[in-house]
């Protein structure tokens, strides 16, 4: 299933979207897409139903889960991309969280911080939790704790996050900084999730065209060792890394201005589109 949510900002309902790319209303069925839903049995109610029969939502695609109450993020998960930042591989994933309110729609505009002159792009593979994960015994059990997939854009500000003293989370968490969607495609509808081209332009430039084949740590294990530090309950995003290409590791580096227009895909799980605006 593709699994949106339609409608202004605090307003979007529920939908379920067909080979045709129709946005069905869900909202007799499932109040949301969110934690509460995929917790309570949403996804066999909606398997249930006959899209056809309902109605078509049209308008603005908010984020295809309600805002996450846990956005993990997990650091230089790409191989080629630690290559290219002169990292080392991790031994370990390197976990860091980003603010839940960062999450918005996947064309919702995308805002440069005030005093920002980093602001950086990455397509992300992002992982939403279906099953509650606490502990769990085995990268298995990580497998089954996930629902689904989307497009994630973990965007950074590089001078926030790595020259002003302190953690990540103060260059990744400015508002906006986490469009999400266009749909959550549920974890039966993806072949292989360690096979998926991912791309992004600036401009109409490509910059980024990697493969989730170059990931160091799959979802499964990353589910299972997030577990192993904290809860992950239903509803939750991981993002999973980014391929080669941020602007940080061009030479020169090239960062985000107003007027730029950013798109992220990756194969299977849709398209996103921003314009980046002055905060």
């Amino acid at each position: 299933m593709r699994l949106a949510r339609v409608g202004p900002p605090g307003a979007e309902k529920p939908a379920i979207v067909t080979a045709d790319e129709l946005a069905h209303d869900l909202s007799g069925i499932v109040d949301d897409i969110s934690g509460p839903m995929l917790a309570g049995g949403g996804l066999e109610r909606i398997a249930e139903a006959n899209p056809e029969s309902l109605p078509v939502l049209e308008g603005r695609l908010g984020s295809c889960v309600a805002r996450p109450g846990m956005v993990l993020c997990i650091g230089l998960n790409y191989e080629d991309h630690a290559r290219e930042t002169g990292a080392p591989i991790p031994a370990e994933p390197i976990l860091f969280q980003k603010a839940t309110n960062t999450v918005v729609g996947p064309d919702d505009d995308l805002l440069i911080p005030k005093g920002s002159s980093k602001t950086d792009w990455e397509v992300e593979l992002g992982v939403i939790i279906g099953l509650r994960a606490s502990y769990l015994p085995d990268q298995a059990a990580g497998w089954k704790a996930i629902a689904g997939y989307a497009v994630s854009h973990d965007v950074s500000e590089r001078e926030f996050q790595l020259e002003r003293s302190g953690q990540w989370t103060k260059g990744k968490s400015a508002a906006t900084f986490n469009p999400l969607g266009p749909w959550l495609v549920t974890k039966d509808e993806v072949d292989d999730p360690l096979d998926l081209g991912m791309r992004t332009w600036v401009n109409d430039e490509i910059t980024q065209d990697g493969n989730t084949r170059t990931m160091i740590f799959d979802p499964g294990y990353l589910v299972w060792y997030a577990s192993q530090f904290m809860v992950l309950e239903p509803g939750d995003l991981i993002n999973t890394g980014t391929p080669p290409g941020v602007g940080l590791a061009m030479d020169p580096p090239r960062f985000l201005r107003a007027g730029d227009v950013v798109s992220l895909s990756i194969d299977g799980l849709g398209t996103q589109r921003q314009v980046c605006k002055q905060a």
